[in-house]
């Protein structure tokens, strides 16, 4: 069986890897990113004899006839940057599949295992499905179940996808090398599209309960930018954070009303949090808060609306 390898990044490394040995499978060719070619994935497969080719476009004529040229069986796409068009889908025997960390028809899109997190969600799915006009629309092949634990945050689900994503992956190339998939097709009704998260999505809302800001946090710990909120001005990110017995209260979101030696307790819109890592702007070194009780996490919209009248009164 011939396949065709278009990747990026630690997802598609330790998948290839894992493909090249499975018995009478071929990588006949390797495509990396046009803007971002992967140099570690170059040299996996250069070390393997493999051709590697980056384009600008895979959905050009010229490159298309390539890949006719080379019998190609089957296209597996991972974490590559580029639509992959019916002409070039067809250009193969089998099509194209792709490895997606998502419970599919739910969690369509990008930055899947932050918002799986973000949700709340008690597991996530690793799913391997044909490629069609659609994002991550395609028939299903192959999905896994990994449930999320209590202690999960992002980069250790982030390791757990991308360990469990080859097996799924080389399940599906299997069942189409021996002609054994049942096709599931997707719900289109039911299913969930999620967009990439932009700058200025990390921003913490004090007005949220403290399950929903804990699971902020543990969703953007690195190699994510961090949950954010302000300090008089600085901004700060949260790495840690845990959940407390306080009871549900009114008072100030965002204000510090207890601390201790391991870290702050925060009040949120229903109860409070601990916080227990953060770091300063411009300064990677994480350290526990010893914010003083009383500060106040956030922007505070109306001081700033003061703020800016007394300046403009000043001005006149």
């Amino acid at each position: 069986m011939n396949i065709l390898f278009l990747g990026d990044g630690k997802w598609a490394q330790i998948a290839l890897e894992k493909v090249i040995t499975i018995k009478d499978i071929n990588i006949s060719g390797v495509v990396l990113r046009y803007n971002t070619p992967d140099t570690v994935l170059k040299n996996i497969a250069e070390e393997h004899n493999i051709d590697v080719y980056v384009e600008n476009n895979v959905n050009n004529e010229e490159f298309i006839k390539l890949i006719k040229s080379k019998n190609i069986d089957l296209g597996v796409s991972m974490s590559f940057d580029q639509i992959i068009k019916k002409q070039l889908r067809e250009s193969t025997k089998e099509g194209f599949i792709n490895c997606h960390a998502g419970k599919l028809p739910n969690y369509r899109g990008r930055n899947i295992l932050n918002w799986a997190l973000i949700n709340d969600e008690k597991e996530i799915g690793i799913t391997a499905h044909y490629i069609d006009d659609g994002i991550d629309t395609g028939d299903i092949i192959s999905q896994y179940i990994i449930p999320v634990e209590e202690t999960d945050d992002y980069f250790t689900l982030l390791c757990k996808s991308i360990n469990k994503c080859p097996e799924v992956l080389i399940d599906a190339i299997l069942k189409i090398k021996k002609n054994k998939v049942e096709k599931i097709p997707q719900s289109h009704i039911n299913g969930t599209y999620f967009s990439y998260r932009r700058n200025g999505d990390e921003l913490i809302d004090w007005n949220w309960s403290s399950r929903r800001i804990h699971n902020f946090i543990r969703a953007l710990v690195e190699p994510a930018p961090g949950a954010q909120t302000y300090l008089n001005g600085d901004k700060i990110c949260i790495w840690k954070s845990e959940e407390t017995n306080f009871p549900d209260y009114i008072s100030t979101p965002g204000e510090i009303i207890r601390k201790d030696k391991d870290g702050i307790i925060v009040k949120t819109g229903d109860n409070a949090i601990k916080i227990k890592l953060i770091s300063y702007d411009g300064d990677s070194k994480k350290v526990i808060p010893k914010i003083p009780i009383g500060n106040r996490f956030g922007i505070n919209l109306m001081e700033k609306v003061i703020e800016l009248e007394n300046r403009i009164k000043g001005l006149t």
